[in-house]
């Protein structure tokens, strides 16, 4: 049996497309899915949950603080630019400075992906909320604004988490139940279908699919 983990860390390649059995085109998504190397086993007796701290992406040397420099070096792993701890079950044997490729997501059908969205900047409420906007003709002069925001006598503000204009973009997500078309391990590559979170180059968090746990390939 191989390792046995809930996810790993991934790096968005870009987008593509495949063809399926029936000549069907399928957008997908390209993965960099590890290798993740661990770096600390955390158990239950010792820090009060089980988990696997893994860490994702070389780093040079001169580029990591003294205490994370240190941390690295009990592994006896080197510098790693992510770090991220993923839930474990207390029976699974994973020992500091095994390495764990995308060889576990082989026979998953489904995967949950977090990541930090693009930055959009500023946007008005229509793109930023979906607002309709007002009327476009017979001089209408609020073509995109979001009209009227408040009260006049009572209560006289604004009332908090009024939807506005504003930032958009740069916020975690999570994007469920995504289904994956190929696992490539001798690659560290797979293609899930349709789009993930983040530009490319984001690194993201691949797990298996919460609510879809029970469906294999």
């Amino acid at each position: 049996m191989g390792i046995e983990m809930n996810g790993l860390l991934a790096r968005k390649i870009g987008m593509t497309r495949v063809y399926d059995s029936d000549g069907m085109q399928i957008p997908v998504t390209v993965l960099e899915v590890g290798p993740c190397v661990v770096i600390q086993r955390k158990t239950t007796d010792r820090d009060g949950y089980d988990a696997i701290q893994c860490g994702f992406i070389d780093k040079a040397e001169r580029l990591v603080t003294g205490p994370m420099l240190g941390h690295f070096k009990k592994a006896g792993v080197s510098p790693r630019r992510r770090i991220l701890e993923f839930k474990q079950e207390a029976g699974e044997d994973i020992k500091v400075g095994e390495t764990i490729t995308v060889a576990i997501f082989k026979n998953v059908k489904y995967v949950d992906i977090s990541g930090i969205t693009k930055g959009r900047g500023y946007q008005g409420v229509v793109k930023r909320w979906g607002f309709g906007g007002g009327p476009a003709g017979h001089g209408g002069h609020s073509v995109r604004r979001p009209g009227s925001i408040g009260q006049k006598a009572l209560p006289a503000r604004v009332m908090k988490g009024k939807k506005m204009g504003g930032h958009m973009g740069v916020e975690r997500i999570t994007t469920q139940n995504i289904k994956v078309v190929n696992v490539i391990p001798e690659e560290n590559a797979m293609l899930v279908m349709g789009a993930v979170p983040g530009p490319v180059g984001a690194v993201v968090e691949v797990r298996k699919a919460l609510k879809k746990a029970g469906l294999k390939s």
